[in-house]
């Protein structure tokens, strides 16, 4: 099976395409920065090989050059959506340079397969080019640098743009958790009007459609610098999908449609004009989704 190098392993989405990679035998090394920690990967540890980064390029070229990895999946970021000043230098350095240095370092190895990871989120009022926010235009600056390395050095590539993700054990300060938290209690939440539209993807079903990238790349030469999106079949609004979450969980939510203003380039309709992943489909609805998060 395949060695894969995997950055952002120890993030939420990473840690579940490890497990999944691992659960289908393939050889897992991740690229980690020990003050993140391993809470997420601490019951895989022993089953993957662990290189910590510490900026040191020479060394991250060795230990490319060592491993001679199948493919890159690259899934470490800074999301930072509503930044202060002081974070600019984070989302540059987090969102560009470490993926340039990866691509670097592939160039100066045998590894030519790179699976990258966009949002939905670059592509405001579904334009082309019309980030949300900063952290969506880091993004996309980046894939502009992935160009280069296809054309200019032979890497193939594929970008998954991911919509809404959304599954158990999910630590991040997510709408789905604050629900579950007050559902049948006298708590309340305030939300935005609610019509804006959102594409939930279960966790498990986006570990797989890294595979499946894997897998197209290997068998597709033709493939060279595809963007694919990673959405389901299921688009509803906020407002539908909360009545289904307290359907799903039989407890009454209280919430206080239009309590607060949408957020500055609310995405009310997310794009749909980017080409889903090939041969990858959600395997979960919604309701099933809710059933096994909850």
């Amino acid at each position: 099976m395949p060695t894969v190098i995997i950055t952002g392993a120890t993030g939420y989405i990473g840690s579940h395409v490890a497990k999944h990679l691992i659960s289908k035998g393939w050889k897992i090394v991740i690229i980690s920065q020990p003050h993140f920690g391993y809470s997420n990967v601490e019951d895989i540890k022993t089953q993957i090989e662990i290189f910590e980064y510490d900026g040191n390029i020479e060394s991250l070229i060795n230990f490319f050059k060592i491993k001679k990895a199948d493919v890159v999946m690259h899934l470490a970021a800074a999301v930072i959506t509503n930044y202060q000043p002081v974070q600019i230098p984070m989302l540059i350095r987090s969102n560009i340079e470490f993926g340039t240095e990866i691509l670097e370092a592939m160039r100066q190895s045998e590894t030519r397969l790179f699976i990258g990871t966009g949002t939905y989120w670059q592509n405001y009022n579904s334009e082309s080019y019309n980030p949300v926010d900063l952290y969506a235009a880091t993004k996309e600056a980046f894939e502009k640098i992935l160009k280069y390395y296809v054309d200019a050095y032979g890497v193939r590539a594929i970008t998954l743009r991911l919509f809404d993700v959304y599954g158990e054990d999910d630590k991040r300060p997510k709408l789905w958790n604050i629900l579950r938290n007050i559902a049948g209690t006298d708590k309340s939440i305030d939300l935005s009007p609610g019509e804006q539209l959102l594409d939930l993807v279960y966790i498990s079903d986006v570990a797989r459609a890294y595979e499946q990238a894997y897998w197209l790349l290997q068998k597709d030469n033709n493939i060279e610098n595809e963007v694919y999106g990673v959405f389901s079949a299921e688009r509803k609004s906020l407002r539908q999908i909360v009545e289904i979450f307290q359907d799903t969980i039989g407890k009454r939510i209280n919430t206080h449609w239009g309590g607060k203003p949408y957020k500055n380039r609310e995405v009310m309709n997310p794009i749909e004009s980017i080409p889903k992943l090939p041969l990858w489909e959600s395997s979960l609805t919604l309701k099933e989704g809710f059933e096994r998060f909850l």
